[in-house]
């Protein structure tokens, strides 16, 4: 269950610096906008609850201690992702800023939280 956790992470981090940069990137470039676009953001940030259950029922496990900061980032990612998808009507004409520069935030917090494991 831990290298699944582990795995899941890389593509938390991954998937979430993809969609960050292909949103700043359509921001400025209307040619990088589509329905794509939003697909794949869309997976990117459902993934971090997929990582956060699996980080919940990894904790289930006896013995398991990830250390307080580690599940303190993973918690803060779920609410980041809640809070950009909550702006996204407020911020319509900067949507691609919003989802490019939130995007990249996540994947800093998922980096964070794989740098303090317990």
């Amino acid at each position: 269950m831990e290298d699944l956790h582990v795995i899941s992470a890389w593509i938390f981090v991954v998937a979430n610096g993809i969609a960050g940069a292909w949103a700043l990137g359509a921001h400025f470039d209307e040619r990088l906008r589509g329905r794509a676009l939003w697909w794949f953001t869309g997976a990117a940030q459902a993934w971090v609850s997929v990582q956060a259950l699996l980080g919940v029922i990894l904790m289930q496990q006896p013995d398991r201690e990830p250390g307080d900061f580690h599940v303190f980032y993973g918690f803060v990612a779920v609410i980041a992702v809640g809070i950009i998808y909550s702006y996204r009507s407020q911020l319509r004409e900067h949507l691609y800023m919003l989802y490019g520069l939130g995007g990249l935030f996540v994947m800093g917090l998922g980096i964070r939280a794989m740098t303090l494991t317990g």
